[in-house]
């Protein structure tokens, strides 16, 4: 049975990382979730994470990373992200929805009770980490937008900011960077906005101050500094659709069975580990989330 653990804000800020690793060791194979929406408390989930899997270290996760907007190199996010404002920061969310409306981000941090959550990470380049979110439930957040029964998917946008990130001058994507789900994946209460990791806040490689966290898609579905959501009625045209169509799908569900044109997603390189891993269909998440993707041809829809 999963774990219910509630962090609170006093423990995000004065709990050092080590002391906060040693404590919340025991979660390590637990599941966060509630959900005032209907949703019980999600007993029925079973452990996320076997045994032998150890959260990946924060020096890691905060330093190799895919963050385009900083630039291609896997160090280029740290070491280009410093110069990113993130405060103030707002997020309109619009579209079709009865509640529109433009937060600060501190009002949505006060209006959203923050959890843990450990995920796996699984990048479509083939390698992967575990990583201690913290957050709030992205269901609970859209519907007190109000979505109307029209509205099929979510479109999320970045930030376009080219005088802070570099990589916006760059021609490799149409910027600024769009991802997007279908209502129904949206909804799913795996889905996650996280707001920091190992309990500290967001750094700005990372996606600060709030990313989207979809642990059974490929990371790049993940979006981060997140300045615009948007309920719509046709599946939104995405950065890595537009750009690549034959090479990157809209659901982009990580599944060992459908090979990338240019490499095999059959197993990973989890960060810290020498051996490869065997790859799990939707990053082992399928038991919870597989009935979303019912009667349909994931090699069609990829």
């Amino acid at each position: 049975m999963s774990s219910i653990i509630e962090v609170t804000m006093s423990d995000l800020k004065i709990t050092p990382k080590s002391i906060y690793l040693k404590r919340r060791s025991f979660i390590r194979n637990s599941f966060l979730g509630v959900s005032s929406f209907g949703f019980a408390k999600l007993a029925k989930f079973s452990s996320f994470l076997s045994e032998d899997e150890k959260s990946t270290s924060y020096e890691a996760i905060t330093s190799y990373n895919n963050f385009y907007e900083f630039g291609t190199s896997k160090s280029d996010p740290k070491k280009n992200a410093s110069r990113l404002t993130t405060d103030p920061w707002s997020v309109e969310v619009g579209g079709l929805c009865r509640s529109p409306k433009t937060l600060d981000i501190d009002d949505i941090f006060k209006l959203n009770k923050i959890e843990e959550r450990i995920y796996r990470l699984r990048c479509v380049e083939g390698w992967s980490m575990v990583i201690p979110w913290t957050g709030f439930s992205l269901r609970n957040f859209l519907l007190s937008f109000e979505p109307k029964d029209t509205a099929r998917y979510v479109r999320f946008e970045t930030l376009y900011r080219p005088e802070e990130m570099p990589g916006q001058r760059s021609k490799i994507l149409d910027w600024p960077y769009v991802e997007g789900l279908r209502l129904d994946e949206a909804m799913h209460p795996l889905s996650f906005l996280s707001t920091g990791i190992y309990g500290e806040s967001l750094l700005n490689q990372n996606g600060a101050p709030l990313r989207l966290v979809i642990p059974w898609k490929y990371g790049f579905k993940s979006i981060k500094s997140i300045v615009k959501i948007t309920f719509e009625r046709d599946m939104p045209l995405t950065s890595w659709v537009n750009s690549n169509p034959k090479e990157y799908g809209f659901y982009s569900n990580v599944n060992p069975e459908v090979d990338h044109p240019r490499w095999s997603q059959k197993t990973e390189r989890r960060i810290g580990e020498w051996l490869r891993r065997k790859t799990l269909m939707y990053n082992g998440y399928g038991e919870e989330v597989k009935d979303l993707y019912k009667n349909m041809d994931l090699k069609k829809w990829f």
